[in-house]
């Protein structure tokens, strides 16, 4: 499950990073949480890709009234390709979801310590997302849910599942419309490997959407 994250670096290193003309439209966050609007990257058709704001929770195009059915915020790596719910994004229509780390929490004497996760380097990277057109009756809405996959050996220590991290040099096929191959696609769809990941604990204060400050990624030991 991945149901925190934070997208805090500067813009011009996630421009660079992302390989997008333009910038987005938020503040520096420490703890974005579902039904939230946050940036995406996509990929049009002539190969340029951009940040578009979309609303974490997917709701299908096909769904007339939100209220019939969950929207969720995850997909499995293994199955999307097959569920209703999200096969139509998968092949269509996927997206990077830009972070500088996530949260997850580790069972530990009963109760649950949030931990932060992050590249070794601080670099941003970008998560597996599923993007969907909604509808509304006050116009068309963005809605998304990042695939999730079995977890690394860092992660096994933490939780059962981790976030799909696409590997940098597989961005432009993850985002390229084009390409909707299932057996393709889930070659980019592993656990990221340990090797450039860290994990440390971090205070509770993160277990309420309403704290999301600085202090949310310093490692509690300090």
């Amino acid at each position: 499950m991945c149901g925190r994250y934070t997208l805090y670096g500067p813009q011009s290193r996630h421009r660079e990073h992302f390989g997008t003309a333009e910038g987005f439209d938020l503040m520096p966050r420490f703890n974005i949480a579902p039904s939230q609007t946050v940036p995406v990257v996509r990929q049009s058709p002539d190969g340029l890709r951009h940040f578009v704001m979309a609303r974490w929770g997917l709701k299908p195009s096909w769904v007339k009234d939100p209220a019939e059915l969950n929207q969720p915020i995850n997909a499995k790596a293994e199955t999307a390709a097959i569920k209703p719910m999200f096969r139509h994004a998968f092949r269509k229509s996927r997206v990077l979801v830009p972070a500088d780390g996530f949260y997850e929490w580790k069972a530990i004497e009963g109760k649950k310590q949030p931990y932060l996760i992050r590249m070794r380097d601080e670099s941003p990277f970008g998560m597996a997302g599923l993007l969907e057109h909604w509808q509304a009756p006050e116009g068309e809405v963005l809605t998304f849910a990042v695939l999730t996959t079995d977890p690394n050996p860092l992660m096994a220590n933490i939780h059962n599942r981790m976030p799909v991290i696409v590997k940098p040099e597989d961005y432009g096929r993850w985002l390229d419309p084009e390409l909707s191959d299932v057996a393709e696609l889930q070659k980019l769809v592993g656990p990221y490997p340990e090797r450039f990941m860290e994990a440390y604990p971090v205070s509770r204060k993160v277990n309420s959407p309403a704290n999301d400050g600085p202090e949310l990624v310093v490692p509690l030991s300090e």
